[in-house]
């Protein structure tokens, strides 16, 4: 009879008293003499190897004496019940078979007793990936990107995928790459925006793409990376108002099924209370949030963006998630809406979480000469604007749209400390490797 292969969290009341196989990393080694113990890791979570050496083979004994931590093992044997094994089993084995031996010693301590640096950490990304509470991160965005899937589908968009290599600036300004494309110039796409925006003339009414953006931003913080995951949608026949709550609604919907279905992973993060938030969200206008953080000491002339520190101060008072809305027009990019009677302020918004923007979003400029006029108003030449503003001359429907980032979502959920956290292989002004 073949012997099952089984993920440690599939051991289970049915197994015990039957032989089973496992396949994963040497976690730790525990040697007492006659008494062995190996705490087995794969990807869901530990099991525990017992080796009572009266009761295995002594060259099975004699090879797990010798194992080294993070070495590849495959372990076939007996389950039984022990309770103060982890999970409530342990396997005694009839056969250990290395399968790849690691070096020694490690540059990086998986079991975590040794804490290490980030720097240090993402310099061997490939190990600090190995740690339980690190795959906890990966394992819980992984549910949040299948939510806005899920989510998104059943709302009725058309999931997309636009280019990642462009000839024109989404937005104009210094925060490009640009790379070498045959005899042209082009970049790395800033954003899907002109490209959702033409979908919307192309009659598909709802798009949702979640793709990489690239943005050669200069800030070495936190919170800023310079590839990331942006997860945007675009909606026909939908005003501002409209594409906030669909974007309140998912957020809702993130947590609930985060809360749900990763249990076992946010038991990683102590002290963390993962509430699932009320909507509609709280929208404080932008005249009221600069007024706020002058009262806290900091001044933002009318029409500048929200500083950092501003934000911060702002954020004092919304600690939860909020809009901040009707922003000047001069503060947004061409495309956002101005309102009709009051031109001098755009339908735009952005959606925080205490002092941290995960997404901004507007009502989008849908006629043709309006366009054209914003276009120059930043100073940015209509011309290079060819294939985009064509789209605008032949029938383009009123429409609006918003772009959430994946990894500061997952960053203010799982309230890391730094956002390479939330990346697997992050890129910064720093790092390009691994």
């Amino acid at each position: 009879m073949e012997v099952e292969v089984k993920h440690s969290i599939e051991v289970n009341q049915e197994d015990i008293d039957k032989k089973i196989k496992l396949r994963g990393w040497v976690h730790e080694t525990r040697v007492f003499g006659g008494l062995i113990f190996i705490v087995l890791r794969d990807r869901e979570g530990i099991v525990q190897i017992t080796l009572p050496k009266k009761f295995v083979e002594a060259e099975v004994f004699k090879l797990a004496k010798k194992l080294r931590r993070e070495s590849v093992i495959s372990v076939t044997g007996m389950v039984k019940e022990e309770s103060k094994a982890p999970g409530g089993y342990e396997i005694i084995p009839d056969s250990i078979t290395v399968l790849n031996e690691a070096d020694a010693p490690l540059p990086l301590d998986v079991v975590e007793k040794v804490p290490a640096e980030l720097d240090t950490r993402l310099d061997h990304r490939y190990l600090d990936l190995r740690r339980p509470r690190i795959q906890a991160i990966f394992r819980i965005r992984h549910q949040v990107l299948q939510s806005v899937n899920n989510f998104l589908c059943e709302e009725g968009y058309i999931e997309v995928n636009t280019p990642k290599i462009v000839s024109t600036a989404t937005e104009g300004g210094t925060e490009l790459f640009p790379i070498s494309y045959f005899e042209k110039e082009a970049f790395l796409n800033q954003s899907p925006q002109l490209y959702k925006q033409a979908l919307m003339a192309a009659g598909f009414e709802k798009v949702f793409e979640v793709g990489p953006i690239f943005r050669a931003e200069e800030h070495n913080t936190v919170r800023h990376l310079n590839e990331a995951i942006s997860i945007d949608i675009e909606a026909s026949f939908l005003d501002h108002e409209g594409v906030m709550d669909v974007l309140e609604r998912l957020i809702k919907r993130i947590y609930s099924d985060v809360a749900e279905n990763c249990k076992k992973y946010l038991n990683y993060f102590e002290n963390l209370e993962l509430r699932i938030p009320e909507v509609p969200f709280k929208r404080l206008k932008y005249d009221k949030a600069i007024e706020i953080a002058a009262q806290k000491g900091e001044e933002i002339p009318w029409g500048e963006d929200l500083t950092t520190a501003s934000l911060k101060l702002i954020g004092e008072d919304f600690p939860d998630h909020y809009f901040i809305v009707d922003w000047p027009t001069v503060s947004k990019p061409f495309y956002a809406m101005p309102f009709e009677d009051d031109p001098e302020i755009s339908k735009s918004f952005d959606l925080m979480i205490g002092g941290l923007e995960l997404a901004s979003g507007a009502q989008r400029v849908h006629n043709y000469d309006l366009l054209v006029k914003r276009i120059g108003e930043v100073g940015l030449n209509p011309e290079n604007f060819g294939f985009y503003l064509e789209t605008f001359r032949y029938g383009m429907p009123p429409h609006a749209g918003w772009g959430l980032g994946a990894e500061r979502l997952l960053m203010s959920m799982l309230e890391l400390k730094n956002i390479r956290e939330s990346v697997m292989f992050p890129r910064d002004r720093n790092r390009l490797v691994p």
